[in-house]
Parts: C-alpha cells; structure tokens; sequence
C-alpha cells in the first residue's frame, strides 16, 4: 500500500493541535522581574502572537476543525490567547504531550488519523510521530522536520499556524468559501472571532 500524500491526510482532519512556543510565537520568552525585586515574586512573561494565526483559526473553526494548544510551559499569556481565540482544548505543563493528545482524541471520538499537529522541537516528536498529519514550521528543528509530512513556508509567531490552517482546508477544496463565509457580514462565528480587550 502506498504511502498517503500530506494532501490526503490533511483531508481527514478533524482536529488541529499546536504546540506554542516556536509555533505560534517566534520563540522568544520575555520575562520582567517583579517590581520589588524580590526574586521569589511573580515575574511577568510576554510573548507576541501573529494576528494571522488568529484570524486563521477563526476560519478553521467556522470549517468545523476543532482547534488545541499543547504545551509544556504554564503562562497566564497562553491561557488568555486561548480564551481569546475560543480555542476547544488547553493543556499546559505538558512535559509527555501524548497524554494530552489521548484525552482531547477521548473528548472528540476520533481517531489518530483525524488529528494534524504543529510542532517544532523534539519535545513534539512523540505526537508528531503517531497522528495522521504532521506539521513542522520553517524555523523548526532538523528532527521535527524529518518528522513532518508537511513543513509551513512561514516560520513559528509569522504566519506558520495560518500556513497549516490553509493547507488543511486547500487539501479539502474548501478554503475559497470558507473565507467568504468569514467574511460575510451576517456571520456571528466571524464577529466573535478573536476578539481580546487588549489594555482597554
């Protein structure tokens, strides 16, 4: 039996999982140390997201793909991207990611096959390795990329998280009008689609 296309398992997804760090953020974590000094006290970490990942999952959900993020680092920043963004799974402090992965396939009633995940480290290799879609951005590891059956053009924080977005829904012929259903005034999944106060 010959090998399935990345374009073939990318038309069986149900379910979209990315990792964060490197993913959809460059990599980089900011951290400010508390204001008193104090070593002990909460320090404030920043991360920047690409508002094009975004708006790209708000497409994804109006296609019906459910949307996670796994990730081994705990931040409140992650916590309110996700709030933000709607997304349907979030699992945190994740050192053995495959646990994560097994309770949103419980929750969902799907297979392996039906789940697509970005990654890109080897902290990702153990779901890159066993579910049907494999993605690894541009900037990531030689290992995830070996890993992969499909590498974005766009690296981590810049556009990769909307690159397996598009592909998923190229692959599915339904890219073109799921954008005009996003875009079309009347849709209340778009007019909620990430919609975050900011410093207001």
């Amino acid at each position: 039996m010959s090998e399935l296309t990345p374009e073939a398992r990318a038309r069986r997804v149900k379910v979209l999982l990315y990792d964060v760090d490197g993913v959809l953020t460059n990599g980089d974590i900011t951290i400010i140390p508390p204001l008193d000094g104090n070593p002990e006290g909460r320090a404030t970490e920043i991360k920047s997201f690409s508002a094009h990942d975004g708006m790209g999952i708000g497409i994804a959900r109006l296609a019906g793909l459910k949307i996670g993020f796994v990730t081994k680092r705990q931040s409140q920043v992650v916590a309110i991207r996700a709030r933000d963004l709607k997304i349907d799974h979030v699992y945190q402090g994740q050192s053995n990611k495959v646990d994560a992965l097994n309770r949103i396939m419980a929750a969902e009633a799907c297979t392996l096959d039906e789940i697509a995940y970005v990654g890109d480290d080897i902290i990702d290799l153990p779901v890159m390795r066993v579910v049907g879609l494999a993605i690894a951005t541009a900037n990531a590891r030689p290992q995830a990329k070996a890993a992969a059956h499909y590498i974005t053009p766009n690296s981590g924080g810049n556009g990769a998280g909307r690159d397996a977005i598009d592909f998923i829904l190229t692959a599915r012929g339904i890219l073109d009008q799921t954008i005009e259903r996003y875009l079309d005034p009347t849709s209340a999944e778009a007019k909620s689609a990430d919609i975050g106060s900011g410093n207001m």
